[in-house]
């Protein structure tokens, strides 16, 4: 299920992102913010656990996320958006996937998974800027899953309505969080309106 993550702040700074003049420094730090911004919305029903909470004045009771966290940036832009959730979730546990794109068939191709050796109970977030054709998010599932993944949804900066339509079909329990909803995709699998390629212009490859 798509959840859309509507916020004023969101929105500036993704119509700031749309920008073709903004540079990679500033591109970097804007996709950083949206993501930090997104973080409430995205962790709002994870499982929590009561627990004795000492005051300076008495003991009360306050709460705990009971599961660990796993954040899954997929390489590269997902990199780009990794930070703004750890600004916010410092505890967490960091674990990457490389998904390459084959420009030719727009098919996700593995080239490396690295994850702490338990996965079966932690909370995981994938991390990756675009959900275009969905096909590096519905890899990176399907290799969580099998890696013995059972608590997993996704955050993504912008999404197409073919992409999520397809990780729907993939995996019809999945959260899917989206900063924005963009149009449709264009004959080369990428998005409209869009930003173009997020992690050329994060990394500043694009010159």
């Amino acid at each position: 299920m798509l959840h859309t993550v509507e916020h004023p702040l969101i929105a500036e700074e993704l119509t700031k992102l749309r920008d073709p003049e903004c540079p990679s420094p500033e591109f970097r730090q804007r996709v950083r913010r949206i993501a930090s911004l997104m973080v409430a919305t995205v962790t709002a029903n994870f499982e929590t656990t009561v627990v004795a909470c000492s005051t300076p004045l008495e003991i009360t009771s306050g709460v705990k996320v009971s599961r660990g966290i796993i954040l899954v940036p997929i390489l590269r832009a997902g990199l780009g958006f990794l930070d703004g959730f750890l600004d916010l979730i410092p505890q967490a546990s960091v674990a990457h996937i490389g998904l390459a794109r084959n420009e030719k068939t727009l098919l996700a191709e593995p080239y490396y998974l690295k994850h702490p050796p338990n996965l079966e109970e932690d909370e995981i977030i994938i991390l990756d800027p675009m959900l275009a054709t969905g096909g590096s998010a519905i890899e990176a599932v399907r290799s969580l899953r099998e890696a013995g993944a059972r608590h997993i949804r996704f955050a993504c900066l912008v999404a197409a309505p073919e992409g999520v339509s397809a990780l729907e079909q993939a995996f019809p329990d999945l959260a899917i969080y989206a900063a924005c909803l963009d149009r449709c995709l264009n004959s080369c699998g990428y998005i409209l309106p869009g930003l173009g390629d997020a992690g050329d212009r994060l990394f500043g490859t694009c010159r």
